[in-house]
């Protein structure tokens, strides 16, 4: 007798079967929506931190002299010289071009934008309270209100 060795087509069905399924099962277990929401989110806590970090060297490099322009309410970061759509729920439609502000010292090359923002509003406000505690706000945050104070 000729035996021939070889999988029946029931078993090669159940094998594609079980790869489609564990395939699904990986595919939706990453979720790549939710990763490209935390990849947006950490780099406007990066940009967040960039911000307040320029602010603070040019308050110590100036002998305490504060940024032109920030004041208790919310103003948004950017180009816009009298007004732009606002991302930023509280801010007022003008902006501080921050970069500009501090450029003379050269402490913050370009406005940082954000991942899902314009190019004349960055997706950032600044605030300063009256105890010159700088509050800097991500206002498209993504799930999450993204604010950093120093």
């Amino acid at each position: 007798m000729n035996k021939k060795s070889g999988f029946t087509l029931i078993e090669l069905l159940v094998v594609i079967g079980i790869i489609a399924a564990l395939t699904t099962v990986v595919f939706v277990a990453l979720d790549p929506a939710k990763r490209f929401k935390d990849a947006r989110n950490a780099r406007r806590s990066t940009d967040i931190d960039t911000i307040l970090g320029a602010i603070h060297q040019y308050i110590v490099d100036t002998g305490g002299l504060m940024p032109a322009g920030i004041g208790a309410s919310a103003t948004q970061i950017g180009s816009c010289t009298t007004g732009g759509s606002t991302s930023c729920i509280g801010a007022g439609a003008a902006c501080i071009d921050l970069a500009a502000a501090l450029s003379s010292n050269k402490y913050l090359k370009t406005n940082p934008i954000d991942p899902q923002g314009s190019t004349t509003t960055t997706g950032y406000s600044v605030s300063k309270d009256a105890n010159n505690l700088f509050t800097v706000t991500a206002c498209l945050g993504e799930g999450t209100t993204i604010s950093i104070s120093r």
